[in-house]
C-alpha cells in the first residue's frame, strides 16, 4: 500500500499544476466573460428549478429539479461533511477563504458546462440521450477532439468511484457504533468487510433500476437530509452565537496567514482549497453535466442556471457551517481528520449526542452520492464502449465499495484526488474553447427573457 501511496502522491504533484490553472485560471476568465450572468440571474436560476419555467414537451428523462437534486446528491454528503474537514486538517481554517472562491468560480464554470450538456446532446449505442463533456467535447469540438472525450471518460471509470464516500461511511459507523464492544466479537478488520458488504448489497439495489431509479430516490432522500444537517448545525451555532463571527474572522485572517502557509507554500495551501472544493461541488470536473443532460428541456441557459446554484448550495452553504462547527468545537483538527474530526466536534456541541445525529444524515448522504456516482461511470464506461457494455461498470462500481471500506484514508483521497485533476483538463479545454457559443445562447435567452418569452 506504501508504494501505491507514493506513486499517487508524485502523480498528483504533476497533475496540480494544470489543474489549478484550467480551473482557477480559466474559471476567472469566464467570469468576466459571462458578465456575471449566474450571479445577476440567482433569482431566476431558483424560480426555474421550481418549476415555473418548464416546458411539457422538451427532451429529457428528468426535470431539471430532479437533476439538480442528483447531481447535489452526488456532491452535497461526505464531500462537505467530511471533506472540509480533511480540509482544515491540511491546511488549518484558512483554507476554508479559497474553498469559498473556488465556489464562486465554480457557479459559472456549471452555468456554461451544463448549459453545452444541453446544446450537444448525443446519443448511446440504443439511441437514448445522452449528456455531458465526452458528447460537447465530440460535438462541438468535432471528431478531432474525440482524444479528449476518450481521455476524460478513462479517468471518470476511477473517479467515479464511490471509494471516498464508502470509506467515510464505515469510518463513521466504526467511530459513533464502536463496534468491537458489542455482543459481536470481530476484529475491526471483519466489521468493516462486514460494512462494505451491507453497503455494496443496499447500493446494488438502487443503482440497477437505472437513471429514473437514482433520480426518484436521490430527490426524495437529498432534500430533506440537507434540511436536517442544517437544523442541526443551526443548533449549534445558536448554542454558540457570540463565536460565530470570530470564527468566520479566523477563516479570513488564516487563509493569509503566511506564518502557518502548510508544506508546499501558499499556492499549496490555496491548492488544498481548490481540490476541496471541486471534491465538494465537483465544478469544473465534468459530473454534473452527465445529470443535467438528461433534464426535460430544449433551452440550455435555463440549465445552466439551475446548475450553476449547486456549488452555492453544497459549498458556500454547507461547507461553511460545517467548518463553523469544527471551529466552535475546538476540535483537534491537527490530529484528526475526515469524518473523524467532525463527528468529535458535533459529540462536542451537540450535547454528547451529536454524532449519533450525524451518523445518521452521513448514512443518508452516503448512500445518494453512492447511487449518482455509479450512473456517471456507467456513461463513461458507455461512451468507451457501448451501452450494453457500460452497465457492467455496476458490478466494478459494488466490488470497489468492500475494498474502499477496509482501505485507508490517504489511499482513497489521493486516488479520487489524481483522477479528479486529470478529468479537470480535458473538461475544462473544451468549456473555454466552447464559451462563445454559451454566451450567443445566453444573450438570446436573456432577450426573450425581458418580453416574457422565456
Amino acid at each position: 500500500m506504501d508504494a501505491i501511496n507514493d506513486f499517487l502522491g508524485q502523480a498528483n504533484s504533476f497533475a496540480n499544476w494544470p489543474m489549478f490553472i484550467l480551473l482557477i485560471g480559466g474559471g476567472l476568465f469566464l467570469v468576466f466573460y459571462s458578465k456575471f450572468i449566474p450571479y445577476r440571474f440567482f433569482g431566476h436560476a431558483i424560480a426555474i428549478t421550481s418549476g415555473k419555467y418548464d416546458t411539457k414537451n422538451a427532451k429529457g428523462d428528468v426535470s431539471s429539479f430532479q437533476a439538480l437534486s442528483a447531481a447535489v446528491a452526488a456532491t452535497v454528503g461526505l464531500g462537505n461533511i467530511s471533506g472540509v474537514a480533511i480540509a482544515i486538517h491540511q491546511g488549518g481554517p484558512g483554507v476554508v477563504f479559497w474553498i469559498w472562491v473556488t465556489a464562486l468560480i465554480g457557479m459559472v464554470i456549471k452555468f456554461y458546462s451544463c448549459s453545452l450538456s444541453i446544446m450537444y446532446r448525443g446519443t448511446d449505442s440504443e439511441g437514448n440521450i445522452q449528456g455531458g463533456p465526452m458528447y460537447y467535447i465530440t460535438k462541438g469540438l468535432g471528431e478531432k477532439a474525440k482524444p479528449l472525450a476518450i481521455f476524460f471518460a478513462a479517468c471518470g471509470l476511477f473517479g467515479f468511484l464511490g471509494v471516498f464516500t464508502a470509506n467515510q461511511f464505515t469510518e463513521t459507523f466504526m467511530s459513533v457504533i464502536k463496534p468491537s464492544k458489542t455482543l459481536f466479537a470481530m476484529s475491526d478488520f471483519n466489521w468493516r468487510l462486514t460494512i462494505g458488504i451491507v453497503l455494496a448489497v443496499i447500493t446494488s439495489l438502487v443503482i440497477f433500476g437505472g437513471l429514473k431509479s437514482i433520480a426518484k430516490v436521490a430527490s426524495a432522500i437529498v432534500p430533506i437530509m440537507v434540511g436536517v444537517y442544517l437544523i442541526a448545525v443551526l443548533v449549534v451555532m445558536a448554542l454558540n452565537a457570540s463565536e460565530i463571527i470570530p470564527a468566520l474572522k479566523m477563516i479570513i485572517t488564516e487563509a493569509w496567514n503566511f506564518k502557518t502557509i502548510v508544506a508546499g507554500g501558499f499556492w499549496g495551501f490555496i491548492i488544498i482549497g481548490v481540490k476541496r472544493a471541486m471534491f465538494s461541488n465537483e465544478a469544473g470536473l465534468g459530473s454534473a453535466p452527465m445529470y443535467h443532460g438528461q433534464s426535460k428541456t430544449d433551452n440550455p441557459i435555463k440549465e445552466g442556471l439551475v446548475a450553476s446554484l449547486g456549488p452555492f448550495i453544497d459549498t458556500i452553504l454547507v461547507c461553511t457551517i460545517t467548518a463553523v462547527v469544527i471551529i466552535l468545537s475546538q476540535a483537534d483538527y491537527v490530529n484528526n481528520s475526515g469524518i473523524v474530526l467532525t463527528l468529535e466536534a458535533f459529540e462536542t456541541t451537540l450535547f454528547g449526542f451529536g454524532d449519533d445525529l450525524l451518523m445518521i444524515i452521513v448514512s443518508a448522504f452516503a448512500l445518494s452520492t453512492l447511487f449518482t456516482y455509479s450512473y456517471y461511470g456507467v456513461k463513461s464506461l458507455s461512451f468507451l464502449t457501448n451501452a450494453k457494455i457500460g452497465k457492467y461498470y455496476n458490478w466494478f462500481f459494488i466490488l470497489t465499495i468492500v475494498f474502499a471500506a477496509v482501505a485507508s484514508l490517504q489511499l482513497v483521497v489521493q486516488l479520487i484526488d489524481l483522477s479528479y485533476a486529470l478529468m479537470v483538463i480535458p473538461n475544462m479545454i473544451a468549456v473555454l474553447l466552447l464559451a462563445p457559443k454559451v454566451n450567443v445562447k445566453a444573450k438570446e435567452y436573456i432577450k426573450k427573457l425581458k418580453h416574457g418569452k422565456a
